[in-house]
């Protein structure tokens, strides 16, 4: 039995710059925004990221912490296109791949089971092929009514390290999502060389199936590296059942430009002075 507990910042110092990190959640929603802010803090840059974006590469973008981006899209869900990531792309800040929702999908799954890359069909005909030359096709060597078909080799999306934010965890580092759907947190943690679990709320492992199903056990204890109790630490994106997406607050982060935002709400020395910020602000909306 291992207490697999640990701080945000205890998790960063573990990160290092030049590292491939995987971030879990989709768009804006179960974003594991509390070691993102964590990751912020620190000097830590030069980073190549790996996600189906939301704030989190916002947030890094504006900053400046990224070299290259692996994404099927970057987005807030109720905003279309995340404006700060759209800013630092027109720039031409960061390297981008940029491909398919089911060929990431597929990258992860490959990398997850240690495999170079897997086959699919997803891209064939598209113009994911031109925008990545990198990309390679492979032929099937089974014939199927006297032909064999050409698939997209999607590469294994490979990390160093991968977070994601649940609802519930333990000290093991079992996770456990209670909202409708569970993304790919599992994927990205068991594609990484190390998986950092962020929570809402630390159980017991016996607590962790007294209400729930048995399949709402996304995150085994075996990818795991650490967890991290956060509570709202998903903020300013949905955490579902726990809360919904903060829309007033994310309306004023896609409004505001990015040094006025971040002098405000990220120059805290912890996740404590962010949600008090935060709170601060909404009663002056009052």
């Amino acid at each position: 039995m291992t207490d697999k507990t640990m701080t945000p910042e205890e998790v960063v110092s573990r990160l290092r710059s030049g590292m491939t990190i995987g971030i879990g959640g989709w768009g804006s929603r179960r974003k594991p925004m509390a070691l993102v802010r964590a990751l912020l803090r620190s000097e830590i840059t030069d980073l190549t990221v790996v996600s189906y974006g939301g704030p989190d590469i916002g947030l890094l973008a504006a900053a400046g912490r990224i070299r290259k981006l692996v994404t099927a899209f970057v987005t807030l869900d109720s905003i279309p296109l995340e404006p700060h990531y759209r800013t630092a792309r027109e720039r031409g800040d960061f390297a981008l791949t940029e491909i398919d929702e089911a060929m990431f999908m597929w990258g992860l799954h490959a990398a997850a089971n240690r495999l170079p890359f897997l086959p699919v069909r997803a891209g064939i005909g598209s113009d994911v092929m031109r925008v990545n030359p990198a990309l390679r096709t492979v032929t099937s060597p089974y014939e199927e009514e006297g032909a064999r078909e050409e698939f997209v080799a999607v590469p294994a999306l490979r990390m160093d390290a991968a977070l994601v934010h649940l609802n519930r965890a333990d000290r093991l580092g079992n996770g456990q999502y209670l909202g409708p759907d569970p993304y790919f947190d599992d994927l990205f943690c068991e594609a990484a060389d190390a998986a950092y679990v962020c929570c809402e709320q630390l159980v017991e492992t016996a607590e962790l199936t007294k209400d729930a199903a048995p399949q709402t056990l996304l995150v085994s204890r075996h990818s795991v590296t650490g967890v991290v109790e956060t509570p709202n630490g998903a903020h300013f994106t949905s955490c579902a059942p726990d809360y919904d997406r903060d829309e007033i607050f994310q309306r004023l982060y896609a409004t505001t430009p990015w040094p006025e935002f971040a002098e405000r709400f990220l120059s805290g020395a912890g996740e404590h002075d962010y949600q008090l910020a935060v709170q601060t602000w909404h009663e002056e909306q009052r």
